[in-house]
């Protein structure tokens, strides 16, 4: 009898825990659909960036729209790791017994939607891929090694040793070569002043190190990939780094750049439908 106490105690505790568990993200849900989506934004933005996405979707799916820590104002965490976030987005849809959701990532998003369903298959049910590749750093060197503890010191030291009046200039000459629109323009580039640089910095060079290229194999589920205009002229390596996508579908913008749903949101709304429904 005091065995099975003591048991149920440690059994409780760890429940407790698990319960209370801090996320290195704020979460915002919208709509009570009885099918889920979960919105992860690329490097420095909001989760506002898929306000117009879940405006459309919300009648119909739970919308589960994340902003990690240290991004677009919301203060940062000690440390930042981008595979420990990976797992954290999956801890949180068992904590929140979210079934079978559909996840939906941006950019560095993107990414982590193709770790977060090769690493944990069984929990995802359908990934859209907004403008992302498995190894980003293979575009120019497709031999490319990740480095699984790079030394990001050297990105920390540039994006910390500016001032504020550098660092906006910085983004600023940077955002006209990610987005044609320019009416969500000063948006996307306040959400990046406003972003804690030394988790951007540690974000940015983990993720350069990152190739899920061979992971994509663990992928069962089915995928829609939507990748920018400019990508059609180099269609043969982006299907080299998506060869072991098995079950993927690829769509390349009609216009526009690496902000999709802005940039060509027609086309963007389109894929998207067909996709879901």
């Amino acid at each position: 009898m005091k065995k099975t106490i003591v048991l149920l105690f440690v059994v409780l505790a760890g429940l407790r825990a698990y319960s209370q568990q801090q996320f290195p993200f704020d979460v915002k849900v919208t709509g009570q659909g009885n099918k889920s989506i979960i919105f992860i934004p690329g490097l420095t933005c909001s989760g506002d960036v898929w306000d117009a996405t879940v405006a459309r979707y919300s009648k119909d799916y739970t919308c589960y729209v994340l902003t990690f820590h240290g991004f677009a104002g919301v203060a940062p965490d000690d440390t930042a790791s981008f595979k420990d976030w990976e797992k954290d987005v999956a801890q949180y849809i068992v904590a929140k017994k979210i079934s079978q959701p559909l996840i939906i990532g941006h950019s560095i998003g993107g990414g982590m939607a193709l770790m977060l369903t090769a690493d944990y298959p069984d929990l995802i049910s359908k990934i859209v891929v907004v403008d992302a590749l498995p190894c980003l750093a293979a575009i120019r060197n497709p031999s490319f090694i990740a480095n699984p503890h790079p030394d990001c010191t050297p990105f920390i030291t540039q994006f910390t040793a500016m001032n504020d009046h550098q660092f906006y200039n910085m983004q600023k000459q940077t955002m006209p070569s990610l987005m044609a629109d320019t009416v969500h323009l000063k948006e996307v580039l306040q959400w990046a002043v406003t972003t804690d640089r030394k988790t951007m910095a540690e974000i940015y060079c983990q993720f350069l190190n990152t190739d899920l290229r061979s992971a994509l194999s663990k992928i069962t589920c089915p995928s829609l990939v939507l990748l920018e205009h400019a990508f059609a002229n180099i269609k043969p390596g982006i299907a080299e780094q998506y060869k072991n996508l098995k079950n993927g579908q690829f769509e390349y913008a009609t216009k526009g750049l690496h902000f999709i749903m802005y940039d060509d949101p027609e086309w963007y709304f389109n894929q998207l439908d067909q996709f879901l429904n």
